[in-house]
Order: structure tokens, then sequence, then C-alpha cells
């Protein structure tokens, strides 16, 4: 990537606007006939903006044209994008703290920008699977100068005191397909390797016990890659492997735009194959049960989906435009329980031992 004098701030939040609508424009390129993404611009009261593209049919009891329209690829998605500052407070910077040694000396509220695309697709065909990505990076600085001669514009920003990036993408299906497993990690596995052989190891790994369900003892899906506060210090994930890594703010964001732009031929193809499959009623009340343990991990232990209910000024609809738009629980459901005998047990038992794909 060509050297630039434009802050890291402008340059993600130019990033994340231009693949968020190349995603957008993928999936409607992909059934034309379909309604197209909602476009929903919103700003933030507290500072910052963001983009809501949403795919949803209306219900079908609200028109026939509505029910007429229930046979769409995609039964609902989401490719979002937020750019927003404010200020945090002290028991956020405390905790902060202790992940970033170049906060140890800072106490107080402190100003900061965080720009971030969040995506979730779920299909309406059972054997197609649903797909999650999120790559965002954050900022703090120290507080700005006020007023005075002396204020230039880049002191009335503030002084960037720490900065990290995080993200990956990771697939949730209902029914398993091998070779769809392994065209998804093959394809983040190409784009991790030119930055670091231990990359995409070390966020496999990480995906594998980030997006874990405890309470099922399962994993959401069958991963991907999952990496947080990488930015210029020492991180643990890496081990003795850390110095192998890219470390600069410049090449991180590069790996970062390398997984970004990855997303469409990781995802794609696997939507084109599974999208018009035959399909029956046994297949979808399995794919709204799996659904439902979507949503339980969502509401139950996503930093994100946490960290967004709990931001004041957040736009709720947006934080849970992850959620599917129908789901299903049974108490104890007796279907994946048979292991290897059936369909439903072979996801079952990826779900619960997790493999390496590539």
């Amino acid at each position: 990537m060509a050297s630039t004098s434009k802050p890291m701030r402008q340059q993600v939040e130019e990033y994340i606007s231009d693949l968020q609508e190349k995603i957008v424009s993928a999936f409607e390129k992909l059934e034309p006939g379909s309604p197209s993404f909602k476009r929903d611009a919103w700003t933030r009261q507290q500072g910052g903006r963001g983009l809501s593209c949403v795919f949803a049919v209306p219900h079908p009891s609200t028109s026939e044209a509505a029910a007429a329209a229930q046979n769409t690829v995609l039964e609902k998605a989401g490719v979002n994008i937020s750019i927003v500052h404010g200020t945090l407070p002290p028991a956020a910077v405390k905790q902060m703290r202790a992940d970033h040694g170049s906060m140890a000396s800072l106490e107080g509220s402190l100003p900061f920008f965080a720009a971030g695309i969040s995506l979730v697709i779920h299909p309406r065909n059972p054997h197609a699977p649903t797909v999650h990505a999120n790559y965002r990076y954050f900022e703090v600085t120290e507080p700005a100068a006020q007023g005075g001669e002396e204020a230039t514009a880049a002191s009335a920003q503030g002084k960037v005191v720490a900065w990290w990036f995080g993200g990956g993408s990771d697939l949730t299906p209902s029914y398993l397909y091998e070779e769809d497993a392994r065209h998804f990690h093959a394809t983040l596995r190409d784009a991790c390797a030119p930055h670091g052989s231990a990359i995409y190891p070390t966020f496999k790994k990480w995906c594998d016990e980030y997006f874990f369900i405890p309470h099922r003892n399962e994993a959401r899906g069958i991963g991907g890659i999952f990496f947080d506060d990488l930015c210029d210090e020492q991180h643990k994930r890496f081990g003795d492997l850390d110095a192998q890594r890219p470390r600069t703010p410049d090449a991180i964001f590069t790996l970062l735009r390398s997984l970004g732009d990855a997303f469409v031929p990781s995802y794609l193809p696997i939507l084109e194959r599974r999208m018009r499959m035959p399909s029956d009623e046994h297949a979808r009340r399995w794919q709204l049960l799996r659904r439902g343990r979507y949503v339980e991990f969502n509401l139950v232990y996503d930093r994100g989906t946490r960290f967004g209910m709990l931001t004041p000024g957040a736009r709720i609809e947006s934080v849970l435009m992850s959620l599917p738009e129908t789901a299903r629980w049974e108490y104890m459901s007796d279907l994946g329980g048979d292991g290897e005998g059936s369909e439903e047990g072979k996801i079952i038992e990826v779900l619960r031992k997790p493999r390496d794909w590539v």
C-alpha cells in the first residue's frame, strides 16, 4: 500500500465505506430481482455517524406482494459501518490500561475514536450458511487543546496515546459441507499468508475459542478468524512469534484490508452453491434451532453486542442487526443428538470438536 499522510482514522473511514458498498453490491447482483438493501444513514448525538445497509422482506401478512416475496435468497442481512467519537468514562479507561501499556499513566476521562464495519448474512435456504464479519479500528487520544492561538488543527484533536485493530470472519452452517468449510478457511488463510506464517493459525485458534457457547458445550459455527487489540505492543496470543507479525499501524491496516477484501470471495461462491438446493420443513426446523444457538451466543457472550448495548447513544437497531429474523427453541429437542447417524448430528460433532480445515 502506498504511503499516505492521511491520519489512520481517515484511512479506515474511507476503506470501510468503500468495502461496504462493494459487499452490498455483490449481494444485490447475486439476485437482481429481489428488493435492494435499505440504506439508512444516521448520526450519533454524542458524536459520529453511520450507514446501515439492511436487507429484509416485509412479513407476508402485510400485503399480497410481501406474501409473494418470501422466496428470496437472503432472509435477513445487514452490512453496517459506524464512525463514532466521544469520551471514555474513567471506568473504561481503567479497564483498557490493563491491555495497553501506553495508557498506564493516564486517568480520568479520555477522548476516543472508533470506526468499523460489521455484517451478518442470514440466507433463507437451510443448506446455505450464515456468515459474520467485523473489522474495526479504535483510538484513544489525550484531551484536546483548548482554544488559544497555539491550538492547531492537529493539537485540537489530541495526541494518539493508544490504538488497536480488531476483527474477524466466521461461518455458521446448519448442515456440514466440508468443501464449503475448506474453501472459506483457505481463502482466509491465503489472505493472511503475506503478513506472516503465524497469522492464520493464531487467528483461527482464537476464533474457535471466542465463538464458543459454554452452556451448550459447542461452538457457534465452524470458525474462521478472530483477533483483537492488535497494535505495536507485545501480544500474548502470539507468544514467541510476536516479532513475526505486523506491528506498525500501516502494516496492520494492510493486513485488515487483505482480510476485508477476502470476504466476498470467501463466502459468495458458497452461497451460490447452496442457495437453491432442495429443502423441506425438517431442514427448516433444524435451521431455526441452530439460529437459536446463534442468538444465545450473541446476547449472552458477544463482546461487541454487549459493548453496543451499554454505550450511551448507541443505535440499538444496528447493534441487534446480527440477530436472525426467526429462530426456534424446543424443550429437550431430539434433533442432532445421534452423532454421525444423521446430517444434523454430523454438524454437532464438528461444533464440539473443532477441526483444522486447511
